[in-house]
């Protein structure tokens, strides 16, 4: 008994010393834990105030710098290129479709209604998914985080910008309601192709405001969040839609939508996104922006809307068009390039293609590239010995000629004698042309040139007159739209009107007083010439079924090919070739340019009633070279619009001239 009451007091003496001994180390851990909690609170405000030192200055949130924009929009108001940063007028959260917001709020912070600015709880469950993946799958940023970063902070991966970050979004939730928080991000976030804000980005992608996108177009819009660029719908149609199936997938785990909503969305699709991809006239809207500091006095920092004269669907014609050919026939005879450009008789330029691929080459071969013309530039020769006094019935000789030690050879190595200076310029005799440039002089004929708008140097050598200078697409069909509009002299323009984002006009075009650089008779003398050459001449293959005039014009060794022509509304020329100098397959300026000129000019008068070529008043021009028997009806009619000279009907409708005629075409064939 003794000994039991003994082992038990000595039991109770052994737990009295483990309580004492708890009771200490108890006090120690409470006493070293607020010591460490001191500490620590310390330092960690210590660090914050580290951080907190070099914040941006929060109070100037409007303040964040951007770069203006520049919008360019084609002549109807289509906006269909943008430079610099897009923006547009800003939304609320209230203005929006519900389904835009939810859109973004399930795919970026489903819990953004619910935290204060850092969602701890998103964190742990973005970083859990990360470790599971091997590889950074998520973020755990919120909106707010991400709204700070972009407002006041680089996208630096750093310790120290992650901490101002946390400090600056749980000012923001501090400073604003949550509302307004969204408004600000959704007004902000950068979303691709330029545009900054879910309003920029709706009207660039879908062609209209934010507040009317469907629900297919708002998850795309929020899909855009996570790489704009990877993501746009005009360069990755299958990856955005991918991405878009995402998001309605995201708005149905959440809650927003159903099943079938989300199935019937992306269904629906919204086709707009991909068919207003910004592809369409990239070479002229360098072209344009190239001009219009020079307008305005510098653009500094406004934004711009700049207003061009281009059409559109005739640009889109002309570039699948020329695409098609060269990658058709073109790659058969060895054609790799080519350029069009089409403008109205002022010089408005309402289509210009400076290659086949402007993603593949920025340089416009339009504009920039200098090739030889050819025998389009006997347009020069031709109205230089009209103004000497040359008429379209004047006799000339086809016959082998030498000036000094160079003899230059016609394209068929054959001469017929004598014919009319119509006829030599429709067929495109090389011997008559020069002799006509060395009897006028070359002198008159480079200041012919230059007098219709050619700016390129001009070299006064022999073979002047075959275009063995080289020029550029858009002044050498600058110079072929004088004849389009009646002999006046004009310069090639693609804006009309500059304004900022307020409607002030900066520039306005203004419409100059006509000067004439072409007299009435001349005028009238070339446009026979030029629809000899059209309708039965070496441009023949070009003939659009209405009063039209044009020169075909081929480069030794067939390095170029080109085609200018003209009715009274508008001139179109091209260009074909090798951007290296390669030689082609036998192709002439009356073979695919003259195709392609028939193709772009007839989609350019769709609708436009056909109008004679101007001719100014008191001037008779003869039809009768264009028609190959005096008895037609348009040789009729002309007689008895009195079209013709008293003297004209005997020489040139005689059974005779009609013989010779077609003799001729046999013997060019």
């Amino acid at each position: 008994m003794a000994r039991r009451t003994k082992r038990t007091t000595s039991r109770r003496r052994r737990s009295r010393r483990k309580g004492k001994l708890g009771w200490r180390i108890t006090g120690f851990l409470v006493k070293w834990g607020i010591v460490v909690g001191v500490w620590a609170t310390v330092l960690a405000g210590m660090v914050v105030g580290y951080y907190a030192y070099d914040l941006p200055d929060v109070d100037h949130l409007n303040a964040a710098s951007r770069k203006p924009s520049i919008t360019l929009t084609d002549r109807n108001g289509d906006i269909f290129a943008t430079y610099g940063e897009y923006h547009a007028g800003p939304v609320f959260v209230q203005q929006l479709p519900d389904h835009l917001v939810q859109a973004v709020i399930a795919i970026e912070d489903r819990r953004f209604y619910g935290h204060h600015g850092v969602d701890f709880w998103g964190i742990a469950r973005a970083a859990w998914a990360n470790v599971r993946a091997g590889r950074f799958a998520q973020g755990g940023s919120t909106i707010t985080q991400q709204l700070a970063k972009n407002l006041f902070l680089t996208p630096e991966r750093t310790i120290k910008r992650k901490v101002q970050e946390l400090l600056l979004a749980l000012w923001l939730e501090h400073k604003f309601t949550k509302d307004q928080l969204l408004t600000i991000y959704l007004n902000r976030v950068y979303l691709g192709a330029g545009a900054y804000g879910v309003e920029a980005a709706s009207r660039r992608y879908f062609g209209r405001s934010a507040r009317e996108v469907s629900l297919y177009e708002g998850a795309l819009l929020a899909g855009l969040l996570k790489a704009p660029s990877r993501y746009n719908p005009s360069v990755n149609p299958d990856l955005s839609r991918r991405r878009t199936a995402q998001v309605l997938n995201a708005m149905v785990d959440v809650g927003y939508i159903s099943d079938d909503a989300a199935d019937r969305a992306a269904a629906a699709g919204s086709p707009r996104a991909v068919a207003r991809a910004p592809k369409v006239a990239r070479h002229f809207a360098d072209f344009v922006i190239d001009q219009v500091g020079g307008f305005i006095g510098g653009v500094g920092g406004r934004d711009l809307v700049v207003t061009t004269t281009i059409d559109l669907a005739l640009q889109r014609h002309a570039q699948t068009q020329l695409a098609t050919l060269l990658a058709g026939p073109g790659a058969k005879r060895s054609v790799t390039e080519g350029a069009v450009v089409t403008l109205g008789p002022d010089g408005a330029i309402r289509a210009m293609v400076g290659g086949r691929d402007y993603a593949r080459s920025q340089f416009n071969r339009a504009v920039q590239a200098q090739r030889q013309p050819g025998s389009a530039f006997k347009l020069f020769v031709y109205l230089a010995a009209l103004e000497d006094g040359f008429e379209p019935d004047t006799k000339v000789n086809d016959v082998p000629i030498r000036i000094e030690k160079w003899a230059p050879r016609n394209f068929d190595n054959q001469y017929r004698g004598e014919m009319t200076f119509r006829e030599a310029a429709a067929r495109s005799i090389n011997s008559v042309a020069v002799q006509l440039s060395e009897k006028v002089g070359r002198d008159a004929v480079t200041q012919t040139a230059e007098r219709l708008g050619v700016a390129s140097r001009l070299h006064q050598h022999p073979s002047l007159a075959l275009g063995a200078n080289e020029v550029n697409l858009l002044e050498l069909t600058s110079a072929y739209a004088v004849l389009a509009n009646g002999g006046f002299g004009l310069l090639p323009y693609g804006i009309t009107e500059i304004r900022d984002s307020n409607g002030a006009a900066l520039y306005v075009r203004d419409v100059h007083s006509k000067r004439r650089v072409v007299g009435a008779k001349a005028l009238a003398g070339i446009n026979d010439l030029l629809r000899a050459s059209l309708v039965w001449g070496t441009g023949k293959s070009a003939k659009l079924g209405r009063p039209s005039a044009g020169k075909t014009g081929t480069s030794q060794e067939f390095r170029d090919a080109w085609f200018v022509g003209y009715t009274a509304d508008y001139v179109t020329g091209i260009w074909m070739g090798n951007d290296n100098g390669a030689p082609m397959k036998g192709v002439t300026g009356g073979g695919l340019p003259a195709q392609l000129w028939k193709s772009v000019m007839g989609r350019a008068h769709v609708g436009v009633l056909a109008r004679a070529l101007p001719v100014p008043a008191g001037e008779r021009i003869s039809t009768l070279p264009q028609i190959a028997h005096a008895n037609s009806p348009e040789f009729f009619a002309a007689e008895r619009e009195g079209r013709l000279s008293s003297g004209e009907a005997p020489q040139y409708g005689s059974r005779e001239f009609n013989e010779r005629i077609e003799r001729r075409r046999q013997e060019s064939r």
